[in-house]
Protein backbone atom coordinates (compact mmCIF):
# COMPACT_ATOMS: atom_id res chain seq x y z
CA UNK A 1 0.00 0.00 0.00
CA UNK A 2 1.39 3.14 -0.93
CA UNK A 3 2.21 5.75 2.12
CA UNK A 4 1.30 8.78 -0.14
CA UNK A 5 -1.69 10.82 0.93
CA UNK A 6 -4.42 10.92 -1.75
CA UNK A 7 -4.49 14.29 -3.83
CA UNK A 8 -7.40 15.86 -2.93
CA UNK A 9 -10.46 15.90 -5.81
CA UNK A 10 -11.95 19.49 -7.36
CA UNK A 11 -14.92 18.82 -4.86
CA UNK A 12 -12.83 18.66 -2.17
CA UNK A 13 -10.92 21.72 -3.08
CA UNK A 14 -13.67 24.19 -4.36
CA UNK A 15 -16.88 23.41 -2.67
CA UNK A 16 -17.76 26.15 -0.60
CA UNK A 17 -17.90 26.00 3.07
CA UNK A 18 -21.50 26.86 3.02
CA UNK A 19 -21.99 23.65 1.21
CA UNK A 20 -20.16 21.01 3.20
CA UNK A 21 -22.72 23.00 6.35
CA UNK A 22 -25.68 22.53 4.68
CA UNK A 23 -25.15 19.10 3.60
CA UNK A 24 -23.68 18.56 7.55
CA UNK A 25 -27.48 19.40 8.32
CA UNK A 26 -28.84 22.80 9.13
CA UNK A 27 -31.16 23.46 11.37
CA UNK A 28 -33.27 25.97 13.25
CA UNK A 29 -31.10 26.30 16.40
CA UNK A 30 -27.84 26.79 13.84
CA UNK A 31 -29.29 29.34 12.66
CA UNK A 32 -30.65 31.14 15.24
CA UNK A 33 -26.93 31.16 16.85
CA UNK A 34 -25.43 32.59 12.76
CA UNK A 35 -27.93 35.28 13.14
CA UNK A 36 -26.79 36.33 16.54
CA UNK A 37 -23.85 36.39 15.57
CA UNK A 38 -23.64 37.77 12.38
CA UNK A 39 -25.78 41.01 14.46
CA UNK A 40 -22.56 40.85 16.89
CA UNK A 41 -20.41 41.59 14.10
CA UNK A 42 -22.30 43.67 12.01
CA UNK A 43 -22.39 46.13 15.02
CA UNK A 44 -18.76 45.92 15.13
CA UNK A 45 -18.31 46.20 11.41
CA UNK A 46 -20.56 49.71 10.79
CA UNK A 47 -18.11 51.77 12.18
CA UNK A 48 -15.24 50.06 11.50
CA UNK A 49 -15.93 50.45 7.47
CA UNK A 50 -16.91 53.94 7.70
CA UNK A 51 -13.91 54.83 9.59
CA UNK A 52 -11.46 52.61 7.04
CA UNK A 53 -13.29 54.12 4.12
CA UNK A 54 -12.71 57.71 4.84
CA UNK A 55 -9.17 56.70 6.18
CA UNK A 56 -8.50 55.74 2.83
CA UNK A 57 -9.33 58.75 0.45
CA UNK A 58 -13.52 57.97 -0.39
CA UNK A 59 -16.78 58.18 1.16
CA UNK A 60 -17.66 56.24 4.07
CA UNK A 61 -20.53 55.08 1.95
CA UNK A 62 -18.39 53.01 0.00
CA UNK A 63 -17.01 51.11 3.10
CA UNK A 64 -20.13 50.08 3.68
CA UNK A 65 -20.83 49.21 0.06
CA UNK A 66 -17.79 47.15 0.57
CA UNK A 67 -18.71 44.81 3.44
CA UNK A 68 -22.01 44.56 2.09
CA UNK A 69 -21.65 43.21 -1.01
CA UNK A 70 -17.70 41.96 -0.84
CA UNK A 71 -18.95 40.69 2.69
CA UNK A 72 -21.82 38.66 1.50
CA UNK A 73 -19.94 37.07 -1.26
CA UNK A 74 -17.15 36.00 0.91
CA UNK A 75 -19.35 33.94 2.82
CA UNK A 76 -21.05 32.43 0.10
CA UNK A 77 -18.69 31.27 -1.57
CA UNK A 78 -15.62 31.32 0.58
CA UNK A 79 -13.59 27.73 1.94
CA UNK A 80 -13.85 29.01 5.53
CA UNK A 81 -16.86 28.54 7.52
CA UNK A 82 -16.14 32.52 9.82
CA UNK A 83 -14.71 34.30 7.59
CA UNK A 84 -15.63 37.64 7.50
CA UNK A 85 -15.34 39.91 4.39
CA UNK A 86 -15.07 43.62 4.00
CA UNK A 87 -12.68 46.88 4.29
CA UNK A 88 -9.41 46.49 6.32
CA UNK A 89 -6.95 48.61 7.84
CA UNK A 90 -4.34 47.36 5.89
CA UNK A 91 -5.23 48.42 2.71
CA UNK A 92 -5.64 52.08 3.96
CA UNK A 93 -2.39 53.29 2.46
CA UNK A 94 -2.63 51.26 -0.78
CA UNK A 95 -6.65 52.69 -1.63
CA UNK A 96 -5.71 56.36 -0.47
CA UNK A 97 -2.32 56.22 -2.82
CA UNK A 98 -4.26 55.42 -5.65
CA UNK A 99 -7.20 57.36 -4.83
CA UNK A 100 -4.77 60.23 -4.98
CA UNK A 101 -2.88 59.15 -8.02
CA UNK A 102 -5.58 57.33 -10.04
CA UNK A 103 -8.58 58.91 -8.79
CA UNK A 104 -11.78 56.92 -8.32
CA UNK A 105 -12.17 55.49 -11.09
CA UNK A 106 -8.54 53.57 -11.14
CA UNK A 107 -9.24 52.74 -7.43
CA UNK A 108 -12.64 50.80 -8.98
CA UNK A 109 -10.68 49.39 -12.35
CA UNK A 110 -7.55 48.22 -9.47
CA UNK A 111 -9.91 46.36 -7.23
CA UNK A 112 -11.78 44.83 -10.42
CA UNK A 113 -8.51 43.47 -11.81
CA UNK A 114 -7.43 42.56 -8.56
CA UNK A 115 -10.81 40.22 -7.94
CA UNK A 116 -9.66 38.75 -11.04
CA UNK A 117 -5.94 38.05 -10.17
CA UNK A 118 -7.27 36.27 -7.30
CA UNK A 119 -9.23 34.21 -8.40
CA UNK A 120 -6.72 32.94 -11.36
CA UNK A 121 -4.93 32.47 -8.01
CA UNK A 122 -6.63 30.37 -6.39
CA UNK A 123 -7.88 28.07 -9.79
CA UNK A 124 -4.14 27.80 -10.14
CA UNK A 125 -3.89 26.81 -6.65
CA UNK A 126 -1.56 28.53 -5.56
CA UNK A 127 -2.73 30.14 -2.07
CA UNK A 128 -1.06 27.05 -0.74
CA UNK A 129 1.92 28.64 -0.96
CA UNK A 130 1.11 31.81 1.00
CA UNK A 131 1.85 29.96 4.14
CA UNK A 132 5.55 30.23 3.25
CA UNK A 133 5.61 33.21 3.82
CA UNK A 134 8.07 34.28 7.01
CA UNK A 135 6.29 34.91 10.10
CA UNK A 136 9.03 37.91 10.33
CA UNK A 137 7.95 39.44 7.68
CA UNK A 138 3.95 39.25 8.77
CA UNK A 139 4.87 40.47 11.92
CA UNK A 140 6.96 43.35 10.63
CA UNK A 141 4.43 44.25 7.50
CA UNK A 142 1.49 44.47 10.06
CA UNK A 143 3.51 46.29 12.37
CA UNK A 144 4.75 49.11 9.97
CA UNK A 145 0.78 49.41 8.62
CA UNK A 146 -0.19 49.90 12.41
CA UNK A 147 1.98 52.81 11.93
CA UNK A 148 0.96 54.41 9.15
CA UNK A 149 -2.75 53.65 9.72
CA UNK A 150 -1.73 56.00 13.12
CA UNK A 151 -0.42 58.55 11.28
CA UNK A 152 -3.04 58.93 8.71
CA UNK A 153 -5.18 59.56 11.50
CA UNK A 154 -3.45 62.47 13.54
CA UNK A 155 -4.84 65.26 11.18
CA UNK A 156 -8.67 64.15 12.48
CA UNK A 157 -7.83 63.21 15.73
CA UNK A 158 -5.87 66.50 16.91
CA UNK A 159 -8.77 68.12 14.22
CA UNK A 160 -5.32 70.25 12.61
CA UNK A 161 -5.93 72.55 9.96
CA UNK A 162 -3.49 72.27 7.32
CA UNK A 163 -2.94 75.20 4.80
CA UNK A 164 -2.17 72.20 1.78
CA UNK A 165 -3.25 69.02 0.86
CA UNK A 166 -1.95 66.66 3.34
CA UNK A 167 1.46 64.72 2.53
CA UNK A 168 1.32 60.93 1.44
CA UNK A 169 4.61 59.88 2.41
CA UNK A 170 5.63 59.30 6.74
CA UNK A 171 8.13 61.75 6.99
CA UNK A 172 6.94 64.75 4.81
CA UNK A 173 3.56 64.34 7.01
CA UNK A 174 4.80 63.96 10.46
CA UNK A 175 6.13 67.45 9.39
CA UNK A 176 3.41 69.14 8.19
CA UNK A 177 0.98 68.07 11.23
CA UNK A 178 3.77 69.23 13.57
CA UNK A 179 3.96 72.80 11.50
CA UNK A 180 -0.15 72.31 12.02
CA UNK A 181 -0.23 71.95 15.74
CA UNK A 182 -1.06 75.16 16.29
CA UNK A 183 -4.06 74.97 14.83
CA UNK A 184 -5.03 71.76 17.22
CA UNK A 185 -8.76 71.62 18.18
CA UNK A 186 -9.81 70.58 21.91
CA UNK A 187 -13.52 69.66 20.68
CA UNK A 188 -11.68 67.36 18.04
CA UNK A 189 -9.39 66.15 20.37
CA UNK A 190 -11.81 65.84 23.59
CA UNK A 191 -13.99 63.32 20.95
CA UNK A 192 -11.10 61.46 19.99
CA UNK A 193 -10.25 60.81 23.47
CA UNK A 194 -13.92 60.10 24.86
CA UNK A 195 -13.85 57.64 21.87
CA UNK A 196 -10.40 56.12 23.31
CA UNK A 197 -11.39 55.93 26.66
CA UNK A 198 -15.12 54.27 26.31
CA UNK A 199 -13.41 51.31 23.84
CA UNK A 200 -10.89 50.61 26.38
CA UNK A 201 -13.35 50.69 29.30
CA UNK A 202 -15.68 48.26 27.65
CA UNK A 203 -12.63 45.95 26.73
CA UNK A 204 -11.72 46.45 30.09
CA UNK A 205 -14.78 45.58 32.24
CA UNK A 206 -17.45 44.74 29.22
CA UNK A 207 -15.54 42.94 26.91
CA UNK A 208 -18.95 41.92 25.23
CA UNK A 209 -20.00 45.08 24.63
CA UNK A 210 -19.90 46.35 21.10
CA UNK A 211 -17.06 49.08 21.76
CA UNK A 212 -16.56 50.62 18.78
CA UNK A 213 -20.73 51.39 18.26
CA UNK A 214 -20.85 52.60 21.52
CA UNK A 215 -18.21 54.83 21.61
CA UNK A 216 -19.37 56.38 18.09
CA UNK A 217 -22.96 56.60 19.26
CA UNK A 218 -21.70 57.96 22.29
CA UNK A 219 -19.31 60.85 20.98
CA UNK A 220 -22.20 61.35 18.10
CA UNK A 221 -24.73 62.22 20.71
CA UNK A 222 -22.76 64.61 22.26
CA UNK A 223 -21.58 66.33 19.47
CA UNK A 224 -24.90 66.69 18.66
CA UNK A 225 -26.26 68.03 21.94
CA UNK A 226 -23.29 70.32 23.28
CA UNK A 227 -23.45 71.61 19.28
CA UNK A 228 -19.81 71.01 19.46
CA UNK A 229 -17.39 72.40 16.31
CA UNK A 230 -16.17 69.22 15.56
CA UNK A 231 -16.36 68.09 11.56
CA UNK A 232 -18.47 65.02 10.86
CA UNK A 233 -18.96 63.10 8.29
CA UNK A 234 -22.46 65.09 7.41
CA UNK A 235 -20.04 68.26 7.22
CA UNK A 236 -17.83 66.70 4.61
CA UNK A 237 -19.34 64.09 2.59
CA UNK A 238 -22.64 65.22 3.53
CA UNK A 239 -24.39 62.29 5.12
CA UNK A 240 -24.23 58.64 3.35
CA UNK A 241 -27.32 56.93 0.98
CA UNK A 242 -30.00 54.88 1.92
CA UNK A 243 -29.78 51.87 -0.83
CA UNK A 244 -27.10 50.66 -2.55
CA UNK A 245 -25.85 52.12 -6.02
CA UNK A 246 -26.91 49.97 -9.78
CA UNK A 247 -23.39 47.74 -10.60
CA UNK A 248 -20.95 49.54 -12.83
CA UNK A 249 -18.79 48.29 -14.76
CA UNK A 250 -15.63 50.34 -14.71
CA UNK A 251 -13.42 51.52 -17.34
CA UNK A 252 -11.81 48.46 -19.04
CA UNK A 253 -9.52 49.66 -22.28
CA UNK A 254 -7.01 48.27 -23.00
CA UNK A 255 -4.89 51.21 -21.72
CA UNK A 256 -6.46 51.73 -18.41
CA UNK A 257 -6.17 48.56 -17.52
CA UNK A 258 -2.53 48.25 -18.47
CA UNK A 259 -1.87 51.26 -16.26
CA UNK A 260 -3.93 49.98 -13.38
CA UNK A 261 -1.89 46.43 -13.48
CA UNK A 262 0.64 47.24 -11.21
CA UNK A 263 -1.35 48.68 -8.26
CA UNK A 264 -3.93 45.43 -9.37
CA UNK A 265 -0.80 43.30 -8.17
CA UNK A 266 -0.45 44.79 -5.23
CA UNK A 267 -3.79 44.28 -4.39
CA UNK A 268 -3.70 40.90 -5.22
CA UNK A 269 -0.62 39.69 -3.14
CA UNK A 270 -1.79 42.13 0.30
CA UNK A 271 -5.12 40.15 -0.35
CA UNK A 272 -4.19 37.15 -0.20
CA UNK A 273 -2.35 37.54 2.57
CA UNK A 274 -4.54 39.00 4.88
CA UNK A 275 -7.56 37.16 3.90
CA UNK A 276 -5.41 33.73 4.33
CA UNK A 277 -3.90 35.03 7.75
CA UNK A 278 -7.62 35.67 8.84
CA UNK A 279 -8.97 31.91 7.48
CA UNK A 280 -5.61 30.42 9.74
CA UNK A 281 -6.64 32.74 12.44
CA UNK A 282 -10.93 31.37 12.51
CA UNK A 283 -9.08 27.91 12.59
CA UNK A 284 -7.00 27.96 15.16
CA UNK A 285 -9.44 29.69 17.34
CA UNK A 286 -12.74 27.22 15.85
CA UNK A 287 -10.56 24.16 15.56
CA UNK A 288 -11.58 23.94 11.37
CA UNK A 289 -9.80 23.59 8.60
CA UNK A 290 -10.23 25.85 5.51
CA UNK A 291 -9.64 25.49 2.07
CA UNK A 292 -7.07 28.48 0.68
CA UNK A 293 -7.69 28.05 -2.83
CA UNK A 294 -11.50 28.18 -2.72
CA UNK A 295 -11.07 30.90 -0.69
CA UNK A 296 -8.92 32.92 -2.57
CA UNK A 297 -11.69 32.57 -5.61
CA UNK A 298 -14.29 33.35 -2.97
CA UNK A 299 -12.06 36.63 -2.52
CA UNK A 300 -11.58 37.19 -5.80
CA UNK A 301 -15.26 36.83 -6.48
CA UNK A 302 -15.92 39.70 -3.78
CA UNK A 303 -13.55 42.01 -4.77
CA UNK A 304 -15.06 42.36 -8.75
CA UNK A 305 -18.69 42.53 -7.07
CA UNK A 306 -17.67 45.08 -4.62
CA UNK A 307 -16.06 47.01 -7.90
CA UNK A 308 -19.19 46.93 -9.51
CA UNK A 309 -21.04 48.23 -6.78
CA UNK A 310 -18.55 51.69 -6.15
CA UNK A 311 -16.76 49.45 -2.96
CA UNK A 312 -13.47 49.31 -2.07
CA UNK A 313 -10.71 46.34 -1.42
CA UNK A 314 -12.47 43.54 0.29
CA UNK A 315 -10.53 40.79 2.55
CA UNK A 316 -10.51 38.62 5.17
CA UNK A 317 -10.64 40.57 8.40
CA UNK A 318 -9.24 39.37 11.43
CA UNK A 319 -10.77 40.85 13.89
CA UNK A 320 -14.76 41.11 12.66
CA UNK A 321 -13.64 36.99 12.00
CA UNK A 322 -12.43 36.38 15.45
CA UNK A 323 -15.56 38.13 17.12
CA UNK A 324 -17.64 35.90 14.79
CA UNK A 325 -15.99 32.60 16.33
CA UNK A 326 -16.06 34.00 19.79
CA UNK A 327 -20.23 34.83 19.52
CA UNK A 328 -20.94 31.42 18.66
CA UNK A 329 -21.03 31.41 15.02
CA UNK A 330 -21.96 27.66 13.67
CA UNK A 331 -21.03 28.37 9.64
CA UNK A 332 -20.58 31.16 6.61
CA UNK A 333 -24.77 31.68 7.12
CA UNK A 334 -23.52 34.17 9.91
CA UNK A 335 -21.34 36.08 7.55
CA UNK A 336 -24.08 36.45 4.81
CA UNK A 337 -26.99 37.65 7.45
CA UNK A 338 -23.95 40.24 9.06
CA UNK A 339 -24.20 41.61 5.50
CA UNK A 340 -27.56 41.62 5.89
CA UNK A 341 -27.61 43.78 8.60
CA UNK A 342 -25.42 45.70 7.75
CA UNK A 343 -27.68 46.88 4.71
CA UNK A 344 -30.77 47.30 7.11
CA UNK A 345 -28.73 49.60 9.28
CA UNK A 346 -27.90 51.74 5.96
CA UNK A 347 -31.78 51.59 4.85
CA UNK A 348 -32.82 52.74 8.24
CA UNK A 349 -29.99 54.36 10.22
CA UNK A 350 -27.83 56.28 7.31
CA UNK A 351 -29.62 59.86 8.51
CA UNK A 352 -27.92 59.41 12.16
CA UNK A 353 -24.29 58.88 10.22
CA UNK A 354 -24.30 62.68 9.52
CA UNK A 355 -23.55 63.17 13.49
CA UNK A 356 -20.63 61.29 13.93
CA UNK A 357 -17.65 63.01 14.49
CA UNK A 358 -14.22 62.22 12.04
CA UNK A 359 -12.35 62.44 15.64
CA UNK A 360 -14.21 59.93 17.05
CA UNK A 361 -13.55 57.55 14.13
CA UNK A 362 -10.20 58.90 13.97
CA UNK A 363 -10.10 57.55 17.51
CA UNK A 364 -11.43 54.27 16.66
CA UNK A 365 -8.57 53.44 14.36
CA UNK A 366 -6.38 54.76 16.14
CA UNK A 367 -7.16 52.01 18.53
CA UNK A 368 -7.40 49.62 15.82
CA UNK A 369 -4.14 50.54 14.63
CA UNK A 370 -2.45 49.66 18.53
CA UNK A 371 -3.58 46.33 18.55
CA UNK A 372 -2.41 45.76 15.30
CA UNK A 373 1.17 46.28 15.90
CA UNK A 374 1.33 43.01 18.05
CA UNK A 375 3.97 44.97 19.88
CA UNK A 376 4.83 41.96 22.16
CA UNK A 377 5.46 39.66 18.75
CA UNK A 378 7.73 42.53 17.76
CA UNK A 379 10.58 42.21 20.72
CA UNK A 380 10.46 38.50 21.00
CA UNK A 381 11.58 38.38 17.42
CA UNK A 382 13.86 41.26 18.06
CA UNK A 383 15.44 39.08 20.98
CA UNK A 384 14.82 35.93 19.21
CA UNK A 385 18.01 36.04 16.66
CA UNK A 386 19.43 38.82 14.64
CA UNK A 387 18.40 37.06 11.36
CA UNK A 388 14.90 37.12 12.26
CA UNK A 389 15.23 40.91 13.70
CA UNK A 390 16.73 42.28 10.20
CA UNK A 391 14.11 40.42 8.66
CA UNK A 392 11.58 41.98 10.47
CA UNK A 393 13.20 45.23 10.54
CA UNK A 394 13.68 45.86 7.12
CA UNK A 395 10.07 44.89 5.91
CA UNK A 396 9.07 47.55 8.55
CA UNK A 397 11.35 49.82 7.39
CA UNK A 398 10.71 49.46 3.71
CA UNK A 399 6.41 49.54 4.50
CA UNK A 400 6.87 52.91 6.34
CA UNK A 401 9.00 54.70 3.95
CA UNK A 402 8.92 53.02 0.75
CA UNK A 403 6.39 50.72 -0.43
CA UNK A 404 3.95 48.03 1.16
CA UNK A 405 4.59 45.62 -1.77
CA UNK A 406 8.26 46.29 -1.73
CA UNK A 407 8.38 45.10 2.15
CA UNK A 408 6.51 41.83 1.22
CA UNK A 409 8.54 41.25 -1.62
CA UNK A 410 12.55 42.25 0.02
CA UNK A 411 11.13 40.65 3.62
CA UNK A 412 10.14 37.13 1.88
CA UNK A 413 13.63 37.33 -0.23
CA UNK A 414 15.56 38.49 2.68
CA UNK A 415 13.67 35.37 4.62
CA UNK A 416 14.20 32.77 2.27
CA UNK A 417 18.28 33.30 1.73
CA UNK A 418 18.52 33.16 5.61
CA UNK A 419 16.80 29.86 5.34
CA UNK A 420 18.55 28.33 2.69
CA UNK A 421 21.82 29.57 4.67
CA UNK A 422 20.96 27.76 7.99
CA UNK A 423 19.84 24.60 5.79
CA UNK A 424 23.41 24.53 4.02
CA UNK A 425 24.98 24.97 7.47
CA UNK A 426 22.34 22.08 8.69
CA UNK A 427 24.18 19.69 6.15
CA UNK A 428 27.09 17.59 7.63
CA UNK A 429 29.46 15.13 6.23
CA UNK A 430 31.06 12.88 8.63
CA UNK A 431 34.14 10.04 7.67
CA UNK A 432 34.64 6.64 9.54
CA UNK A 433 31.12 7.53 10.81
CA UNK A 434 29.17 5.07 13.91
CA UNK A 435 26.49 2.58 12.81
CA UNK A 436 22.94 3.75 13.28
CA UNK A 437 20.31 2.03 15.62
CA UNK A 438 18.52 0.68 11.89
CA UNK A 439 22.22 -0.43 10.47
CA UNK A 440 23.33 -2.09 13.88
CA UNK A 441 22.98 -6.31 14.04
CA UNK A 442 23.37 -8.33 17.12
CA UNK A 443 27.09 -8.49 18.40
CA UNK A 444 27.86 -4.68 17.57
CA UNK A 445 28.21 -2.61 20.34
CA UNK A 446 26.65 1.07 20.45
CA UNK A 447 29.36 3.44 19.35
CA UNK A 448 31.08 0.96 17.59
CA UNK A 449 32.42 2.50 14.17
CA UNK A 450 33.03 1.02 10.67
CA UNK A 451 35.93 2.55 10.21
CA UNK A 452 39.05 1.83 7.76
CA UNK A 453 40.79 -0.77 10.54
CA UNK A 454 37.84 -2.71 11.52
CA UNK A 455 37.96 -5.97 9.83
CA UNK A 456 41.47 -5.95 8.38
CA UNK A 457 40.15 -4.10 5.60
CA UNK A 458 41.47 -0.32 5.28
CA UNK A 459 40.51 -0.09 1.65
CA UNK A 460 37.08 1.01 2.14
CA UNK A 461 36.42 4.83 2.83
CA UNK A 462 33.63 5.22 4.87
CA UNK A 463 31.33 8.80 5.23
CA UNK A 464 27.86 9.89 6.45
CA UNK A 465 26.20 12.32 4.62
CA UNK A 466 23.11 13.98 6.84
CA UNK A 467 21.05 16.81 5.90
CA UNK A 468 19.08 18.31 2.81
CA UNK A 469 21.31 18.38 0.17
CA UNK A 470 20.89 20.54 -2.22
CA UNK A 471 22.48 23.81 -4.11
CA UNK A 472 23.07 25.56 -1.33
CA UNK A 473 25.16 22.98 0.45
CA UNK A 474 26.41 21.37 -2.57
CA UNK A 475 29.64 23.26 -2.43
CA UNK A 476 30.63 22.32 0.78
CA UNK A 477 29.41 18.32 0.59
CA UNK A 478 31.84 18.25 -3.07
CA UNK A 479 34.87 19.47 -0.88
CA UNK A 480 34.35 16.97 1.88
CA UNK A 481 33.92 14.38 -0.50
CA UNK A 482 37.36 14.87 -2.21
CA UNK A 483 39.02 15.15 1.12
CA UNK A 484 38.52 11.51 1.25
CA UNK A 485 41.09 9.18 1.06
CA UNK A 486 42.16 8.95 -2.80
CA UNK A 487 43.34 5.50 -2.94
CA UNK A 488 40.44 3.35 -2.05
CA UNK A 489 39.00 -0.11 -3.39
CA UNK A 490 35.76 0.55 -2.66
CA UNK A 491 33.24 4.43 -0.97
CA UNK A 492 30.70 3.34 1.27
CA UNK A 493 28.07 6.59 1.81
CA UNK A 494 25.39 6.28 3.88
CA UNK A 495 22.58 8.78 2.67
CA UNK A 496 19.80 7.38 5.17
CA UNK A 497 19.81 11.02 6.92
CA UNK A 498 19.53 12.68 3.32
CA UNK A 499 15.49 13.77 3.31
CA UNK A 500 15.82 15.51 -0.05
CA UNK A 501 18.46 15.94 -2.95
CA UNK A 502 17.82 18.93 -5.35
CA UNK A 503 19.97 18.21 -9.36
CA UNK A 504 22.61 20.34 -7.73
CA UNK A 505 23.14 17.71 -4.85
CA UNK A 506 22.94 15.06 -7.61
CA UNK A 507 25.54 16.23 -10.27
CA UNK A 508 27.79 16.98 -7.01
CA UNK A 509 27.53 12.99 -6.33
CA UNK A 510 27.76 11.93 -9.65
CA UNK A 511 30.67 14.35 -10.58
CA UNK A 512 32.18 12.43 -7.19
CA UNK A 513 31.53 8.99 -8.87
CA UNK A 514 33.00 9.79 -12.03
CA UNK A 515 36.62 11.23 -10.25
CA UNK A 516 36.12 7.43 -8.11
CA UNK A 517 35.82 5.79 -11.17
CA UNK A 518 38.74 6.97 -13.18
CA UNK A 519 40.61 5.81 -10.08
CA UNK A 520 38.83 2.07 -10.32
CA UNK A 521 36.74 2.92 -7.16
CA UNK A 522 32.86 1.45 -7.00
CA UNK A 523 30.62 3.27 -5.12
CA UNK A 524 27.89 1.62 -2.77
CA UNK A 525 25.41 4.44 -1.58
CA UNK A 526 23.47 2.91 1.95
CA UNK A 527 20.07 3.72 3.06
CA UNK A 528 18.74 6.13 0.12
CA UNK A 529 14.97 6.87 0.06
CA UNK A 530 13.01 6.23 -2.92
CA UNK A 531 12.94 9.90 -4.08
CA UNK A 532 16.94 10.11 -3.59
CA UNK A 533 17.80 7.09 -5.04
CA UNK A 534 15.97 8.00 -8.46
CA UNK A 535 17.54 11.65 -8.70
CA UNK A 536 20.64 9.88 -8.30
CA UNK A 537 19.70 7.37 -10.69
CA UNK A 538 18.40 10.09 -13.54
CA UNK A 539 21.83 11.64 -12.78
CA UNK A 540 23.24 8.32 -13.91
CA UNK A 541 24.71 6.82 -10.85
CA UNK A 542 23.93 3.47 -12.11
CA UNK A 543 25.93 -0.27 -11.72
CA UNK A 544 28.15 -1.38 -12.36
CA UNK A 545 30.61 1.19 -10.53
CA UNK A 546 27.48 2.38 -8.15
CA UNK A 547 25.42 -0.02 -6.40
CA UNK A 548 22.60 0.70 -3.76
CA UNK A 549 22.03 -1.04 -0.29
CA UNK A 550 19.56 -1.06 2.28
CA UNK A 551 21.78 -0.10 5.16
CA UNK A 552 25.32 0.14 6.15
CA UNK A 553 26.10 -3.53 6.92
CA UNK A 554 25.17 -4.37 3.54
CA UNK A 555 26.91 -2.06 1.96
CA UNK A 556 29.88 -2.32 3.47
CA UNK A 557 29.40 -6.51 3.26
CA UNK A 558 29.15 -5.84 -0.52
CA UNK A 559 31.66 -3.61 -0.86
CA UNK A 560 34.22 -6.39 1.11
CA UNK A 561 33.42 -9.20 -1.15
CA UNK A 562 34.05 -6.83 -4.15
CA UNK A 563 31.27 -8.41 -6.01
CA UNK A 564 27.44 -7.61 -7.02
CA UNK A 565 24.75 -10.37 -6.88
CA UNK A 566 23.50 -11.90 -10.68
CA UNK A 567 20.77 -9.11 -10.15
CA UNK A 568 20.77 -5.63 -8.97
CA UNK A 569 17.58 -3.60 -7.81
CA UNK A 570 17.38 -0.34 -9.51
CA UNK A 571 14.05 1.52 -8.96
Amino acid sequence: MSSRAAKPSFAELYTPKLVTVLREGYGLASFKADALAGLTVAIVALPLSMAIAIASGVGPERGLYTAIVGGFIVSLLGGSRFQIGGPVGAFIVLVAATTVRYGLDGLLLATFLSGLMLMAVGWLRLGTFVKYIPYPVTVGFTAGIAVIILASQLRDLLGLSLTGSEPSELLPKLGALASALPTISLAALSQAGLAILIILACRKWRPQWPAYLIAVAVTATLAWAAHLPVETIGSKFGGIPRSLPAPHLPDLSPARVLEMLPTAVSFTLLGAIESLLSAVVADSMSGRRHRSNCELVAQGAANCASALFGGICVTGTIARTATNVRAGARGPVSGMLHAVFLLAFMLIAAPLASYIPLAALAGVLATVAWNMAEREQVVTLVRASRADALVLLVTFGLVIFRDLSLGILVGFSLGALIFLQRMAQSVEVETGVPLVESDRADGDRPGEAYDGSRGGDPDIALCRISGAFFFGAASAVSAMLDRLDENPRAYVINMADVPMLDSTGAATMEAFARKATQRGADIYIAGARAEVRRALLNHGLRPPHVHYRANMREAIGAAREGREPASETLH
